[in-house]
């Protein structure tokens, strides 16, 4: 994305049958910020990170799963994926979200 320009977040980033599709928009050693689109029926199963990843619905319903606990998120909602739990992000139907993970203040656990 270029810096300094505004952009329509949802438009940024194209539905593809079958698949998962990640679009980095900011990259840093301290985190990153990343549009995704998944189709339906597509997931990212069983994935532990040692950061908080904060999750935004921008277009269709997610079902975020957390330590087992299953959460339906529709367009304009957000939840917080804290670090160090297992989770599962499934596409009863395809959505497209926005993830950004920062990656400072956690580096006393990982040392």
């Amino acid at each position: 994305m270029e810096k300094g320009k505004s952009f329509i977040i949802v438009e940024i980033i194209e539905y593809v049958p079958n698949s998962v599709v990640i679009k980095t928009i900011v990259k840093k050693t301290t985190g990153n910020v990343s549009a995704v689109s998944f189709d339906s029926g597509e997931s990212l199963t069983d994935r532990i990170s040692p950061f908080d990843n904060f999750i935004q619905i921008i277009d269709g319903n997610a079902e975020i799963i957390i330590d087992y606990k299953s959460n339906k998120l529709q367009t304009g909602q957000a939840i917080i994926i804290p670090a160090h739990t297992s989770n599962t992000i499934k596409a009863n139907e395809r959505f497209k979200m926005i993830t950004t993970m920062i990656k400072s203040g956690y580096e006393e656990v990982c040392a």
